[in-house]
């Protein structure tokens, strides 16, 4: 069909100009139809959609619709199109609404905008934990660092140890008789037979305390005892066969190593064991080695193929996994899969003072302060005088207060988003003072009695603070050299989870600003050491207020009895900042 207006099918005219004399586009044709249709007055009747709607086809639509003509040979701009007629009027009535609000600093009051963040529900997770191995094989190791894990993660867990409860029971017969009981290495041969029966009473009545606290609220109990022969493990799997819903995994550290026996066997018989109180050194190793070799006789490692079990050699240097199902038993097999023994320091410290920490705010992304700076250019100093040669990785945050920081060490950088300091949400970039007298009094107050759990509106509390730092935990284990360059609430919950502290005391932990905590992770804890560099600055820490729900005392660090302070001299390359 041919096009009514225009110049005829197959004849152009060479003389027209191809911009200013082209034919109108449809959404021109339809600004001109309506503009020609409103100036004849007020639209009043109503329009009903045409029996053929069904069918309706834009092109035919078109072809029907008049073309406006241009005036002097130039198009003129579409009704409704961009600086038509219509527009500038729909401009104009809303230029008024389309200003830029400015809202109020501090915002008014608002009460009740934030939360607390109730405690996971972890009642249905039931699993009985049995360890197998001989002994200084890092039974205990593993049961302790797997029970610091969990914890932390706020599992509810305990470790049932059938040796303390042998020496228990032992004292408490004492206290009767006035008699010791000697636990020797002879007590632990296969061939005492009175000996044998009172070890199985033992390990048995250890499991059924477990089961009763599995049933009164517990998550993951850990039979701590050698467990060493196929009869003994499955009597604990009829056992635990009898309770509905609860899980039963092996866990066996298996062990040949000569170093690692050797600094096991070292730290049993030098760290007070009570088997071996009132003994000369030598005497306790002998015997504790004869013990070995007594259980070394019977020992079975773990073949049944039906079991669920995890197999740890050489604490870390290679694990096998067998029949684990479920979240909670994939999450603790892949925790064991990161740990290792090797000697290796965690650094960590705060990043200099910022601008907002001198001006008391809290959150933000803002820079260093000229003390901030100063700091660090110290630290790479007071790094390398306590490193040494050895390699290090640095971590800092997205944020540059961490990242300037870190700018002078002379290691290699990675930076983690989940190092981000705690999400204050509506309350970033505010004060305290702020917060509590003029914008959200009643949130404040909520959230100093109960600083785990409160959570900033369209934040974070600490609570998920922690669950997102577990990704970094798992890495942690992993690591060599470690420095991380983080924040209060970030270093906070790290700290926690090494030092094992509750979540009540994690959030007034004392972090200091321009001080480096080094943490040396050791069989059974950490050793602790703390460095202040000689340049002040603002004391970031609010203990945690006398009327508080939760237990009163305020953590001030050192939390660690053995923690060694160190106050560094002034350094050269600071003098000129």
């Amino acid at each position: 069909m041919s096009e009514q207006h225009g110049t005829t099918d197959g004849a152009a005219d060479a003389s027209k100009n191809p911009i200013t004399d082209a034919k109108p586009t449809f959404l021109e044709r339809v600004d001109s139809a309506l503009e020609l249709e409103l100036s004849k007055g007020p639209i009043i009747n109503t329009v009903q959609p045409p029996d053929d709607a069904n069918n309706f086809k834009p092109a035919t639509i078109a072809a029907d619709i008049p073309e406006a003509k241009p005036a002097g040979g130039n198009l003129r701009p579409g009704f409704f199109g961009a600086g038509g007629s219509m527009m500038r009027k729909f401009d104009e009535s809303t230029l008024q609404s389309r200003k830029a609000s400015r809202p109020s600093s501090p915002p008014p009051a608002i009460v009740g905008i934030g939360n607390k963040v109730a405690r996971p529900d972890y009642s249905e997770e039931k699993i009985v934990l049995a360890m197998v191995g001989l002994p200084a094989r890092g039974k205990s190791y593993l049961s302790n660092k797997l029970t610091r894990y969990l914890q932390w993660l706020e599992y509810d867990v305990k470790v049932f140890n059938v040796g303390n409860l042998r020496r228990s029971k032992a004292k408490s017969r004492a206290s009767k008789t006035g008699k010791k009981e000697v636990h020797s290495a002879s007590f632990f041969s296969n061939k005492n037979d009175e000996a044998t029966k009172e070890r199985e009473i033992l390990a048995e009545e250890s499991l059924e305390m477990l089961i009763s606290w599995l049933y009164e609220g517990g998550n993951v109990a850990i039979h701590d005892a050698t467990n060493s022969t196929k009869a003994r493990r499955a009597k604990i799997e009829k056992r635990v066969a009898r309770e509905p819903n609860f899980s039963l995994i092996f866990l066996e550290s298996w062990c040949d190593d000569p170093d690692i026996i050797a600094a096991n066997v070292d730290l049993k018989v030098s760290a007070g064991d009570p088997d071996y109180m009132n003994m000369s050194r030598e005497e306790a190793r002998a015997d504790f080695l004869a013990r070995i070799k007594q259980y070394e006789a019977v020992y079975e490692t773990i073949t049944e193929p039906h079991l669920s079990y995890m197999r740890i050699s050489n604490v870390g240097s290679q694990v096998t996994v067998g029949r684990i199902h479920g979240y909670l038993q994939s999450r603790i097999a892949f925790y064991l899969m990161n740990l290792h023994l090797k000697p290796r320091a965690i650094f960590m410290s705060r990043h200099g003072e910022s601008v907002y920490n001198v001006e008391g705010k809290i959150g933000g992304d803002a820079p260093l302060s000229p003390r901030g700076l100063q700091y660090a250019a110290a630290l790479p100093k007071l790094i390398e005088d306590n490193l040494g040669n050895a390699p290090l990785t640095v971590w800092t945050s997205t944020l540059q207060r961490t990242i300037q920081t870190a700018e002078q060490l002379p290691f290699t950088k990675l930076i983690w988003k989940s190092l981000d300091e705690l999400d204050a949400g509506v309350c970033d970039g505010m004060t305290y003072e702020e917060i509590e007298q003029e914008a959200y009094p009643e949130d404040f107050a909520n959230r100093d009695d109960d600083k785990f759990n409160y959570r900033y509106r369209g934040g974070e509390s600490y609570r998920d603070v922690v669950v997102r730092l577990e990704p970094v935990i798992m890495e942690l284990e992993r690591q060599d050299n470690i420095l991380i360059i983080g924040h209060q609430a970030i270093l906070r919950c790290l700290y926690a989870y090494f030092h094992n502290l509750p979540q009540n005391d994690l959030p007034y932990i004392k972090i200091p600003l321009h001080t480096v905590i080094k943490l040396t992770p050791k069989a059974y804890g950490c050793d602790e050491e703390r460095y202040k560099v000689p340049i002040s600055a603002v004391d970031t820490h609010r203990p945690k207020p006398t009327g508080s729900t939760t237990r009163a005392n305020t953590l001030d660090a050192p939390i660690n009895s053995t923690t060694r302070q160190f106050e560094i001299a002034a350094l050269p390359n600071t003098a000129a900042l």
